[in-house]
């Protein structure tokens, strides 16, 4: 397949390694990823602080660059950004644009997938042939649990992933409390419920904690290091990019 990949405004910013990962992890599975030049927000921030026109240029631009009718799909490394392009951008679509942009935006929707979507849906793949010896809890987040209802996807493709020990992670389908701007606007409440997961991570005894969304890593991770828990955090694309002649180091976190 020729697959297009969409870094996301974090992935491109701050953890271009989860991006990395994934086009690594693609073409190991013999597929042909695409970076298509000039990419820039989905918007999702936007929409979700109440902005219904601003994030209209963002959408339109997506739909022309990932529109391309040689890409077979687009992949997401971000629950939160591919339910944006699936569930956020029709609406602004119908809501504000042209016809045009509306054809546009249902074609890239039809095509775009989470990468644990496209790996078990789309490739039909469990099994990557990843190696990653390090005990490690899962943190389902709240757009790809609730809105793009990955259900059990990454777990199965951690269970198979060679050496891992995995460990159930307590009350896992509790929000972290990061919801982009909401950590913001509602410092306390979501200092709150970070507290609550990072004690849930920590009671694992993990090495290391994944999901699918480098945002929520962004802000268990620094919840985690505060109290010098010793749990680093991952992208699940980092983890299942890892093998036995590219293993990956996993630094020891602060105590």
């Amino acid at each position: 397949m020729r697959i297009g990949l969409f870094a996301t405004c974090l992935g491109d910013t701050l953890f271009p390694d989860a991006v990395k990962a994934t086009a690594l992890l693609l073409s190991r599975l013999g597929q042909e990823v695409v970076f298509p030049p000039g990419q820039t927000c989905c918007g999702q921030m936007h929409i979700n602080t109440g902005y219904q026109r601003e994030p209209l240029p963002l959408v339109r631009d997506f739909a022309e660059r990932f529109g391309d009718g040689s890409l077979d799909a687009v992949v997401v490394p971000s629950g939160s950004c591919a339910g944006c392009v699936r569930h956020q951008h029709p609406l602004i679509a119908e809501r504000h644009g042209d016809a045009a942009l509306r054809s546009g935006v249902a074609a890239v929707r039809a095509k775009t997938y989470e990468l644990s979507e496209l790996l078990v849906d789309v490739l039909g793949v469990v099994d990557v042939g990843a190696y990653f010896p390090h005990r490690v809890t899962y943190h389902p987040t709240c757009h790809s649990l609730r809105m793009l209802r990955v259900g059990d996807k990454p777990l199965r493709l951690l269970r198979a992933v060679e050496g891992i020990d995995l460990v159930e992670l307590p009350e896992a389908d509790a929000c972290c409390g990061f919801g982009g701007t909401f950590a913001l606007k509602n410092a306390d409440t979501s200092s709150a419920m970070l507290h609550d997961k990072t004690a849930a991570v920590t009671a694992t005894g993990a090495d290391v904690c994944t999901a699918g969304d480098s945002s929520c890593l962004m802000h268990i991770g620094g919840g985690l290091s505060r109290i010098r828990s010793g749990t680093r955090t991952l992208h699940l694309a980092q983890i299942l990019a890892a093998t036995r002649t590219a293993p990956l180091a996993v630094p020891e976190a602060a105590r």
